[in-house]
């Protein structure tokens, strides 16, 4: 916490911050000196003053920030506790034991299902281009199927409710998979052997239940891929040899955080490895105000919404700096 010598001394900038208390209300608010890396939404908002490295945030703002560190610590504190799961004191342990075991299963968050409303939702003819916002999980799926014009059963399943929870309508969904499917079969081969699972993962066959799209502890705790199949979580299921070569293809990062995101798979913290990966191909994403972080690294959703956002945004911005600058040109 900020002292009253050190808060009078940065009383003036204090108080010019927007949304600062009124005179009469500083000397009773409480503010506190964080890195400002901690603070960066109030910074890219200038809801905060910097000094050397430093926000100054009053106590009512400081609740975000120790919200976002709370979630994060809750986040690597639930997947180290799943990986040791399987200590044996723990597992002879009939109270705790069974609630670890079921912890890695779990999921209480939010589905993630897009709003087609707000323009969120995929097609058959926009889903190859949305491939640089999906996760490694779902970019390895979908280039299995572009390569082998099928996807074997776990793989239909991980990638379509994927698509499904993204706004793909049965209809797209459809469209998409016989475009690929077709150019290994017929049509009525297609509409035979796949149509009816489709139409069934939509909730328009057998119970007619609305399935929602698999977040990452089911998938990095499902079956492994095997020959010919693309599913699973890369960060759980590749040896670290042919996921530092599929990391290298695709020109994630640098040498040194290409390394560090091996370190948490090394580590067994798979979904913090995924965490990382987003972090890496997505600088500054926690200011941009648009983007949520929440989620990702728990679902491959959240990854997807909050990486297009963040292209949003940047394009967007670059847009509109691209005619300001034409609209000088034609003044001058």
């Amino acid at each position: 916490m900020v002292d009253k010598t050190e808060k009078e001394r940065v009383r003036e900038k204090l108080l010019s911050v927007p949304g600062a208390p009124s005179p009469l209300e500083f000397n009773s608010t409480e503010y506190y000196r964080v890195p400002f890396v901690e603070a960066l939404r109030l910074v890219s908002s200038r809801e905060c003053y910097l000094e050397r490295g430093f926000a100054y945030v009053p106590l009512a703002k400081i609740i975000s920030i120790v919200e976002a560190k709370f979630r994060s610590a809750l986040s690597k504190s639930l997947v180290l506790a799943g990986n040791n799961s399987n200590n044996a004191a723990v597992d002879e342990h009939t109270r705790i034991g069974p609630l670890l075991k079921s912890m890695n299963s779990q999921y209480t968050g939010p589905s993630h299902v897009a709003n087609i409303e707000n323009g969120e939702a995929l097609t058959a003819a926009n889903v190859d281009a949305s491939v640089r916002s999906m996760p490694l999980c779902m970019s390895q799926l979908h280039a299995g199927l572009k390569r082998d014009h099928k996807l074997k059963h776990q793989g239909r399943l991980q990638f379509g409710l994927f698509l499904k929870g993204a706004g793909m309508s049965m209809e797209e969904h459809t469209m998409f998979f016989q475009r690929e499917f077709t150019k290994i079969m017929t049509g009525e081969q297609f509409n035979k052997q796949y149509s009816y699972s489709i139409r069934h993962m939509h909730g328009k066959e057998g119970k007619r239940a609305s399935y929602t799209p698999y977040n990452c502890m089911k998938i990095v705790m499902g079956s492994p891929p095997g020959g010919g199949e693309h599913h699973g979580c890369p960060y759980k299921h590749y040896d670290e040899e042919n996921l530092s070569a599929l990391l290298g293809k695709l020109h994630v990062g640098s040498v040194a955080e290409r390394e560090a995101i091996l370190k948490l798979k090394r580590d067994g913290n798979a979904q913090l490895a995924c965490a990382k990966h987003f972090e890496v191909v997505h600088p500054g994403a926690s200011g941009v105000e648009s983007v949520s972080l929440d989620g990702v690294g728990n679902h491959p959703n959240a990854w997807f919404t909050a990486s297009r956002k963040y292209y949003e945004a940047k394009e967007g911005s670059g847009k509109s700096v691209k005619m300001e600058m034409e609209v000088v040109k034609q003044e001058g």
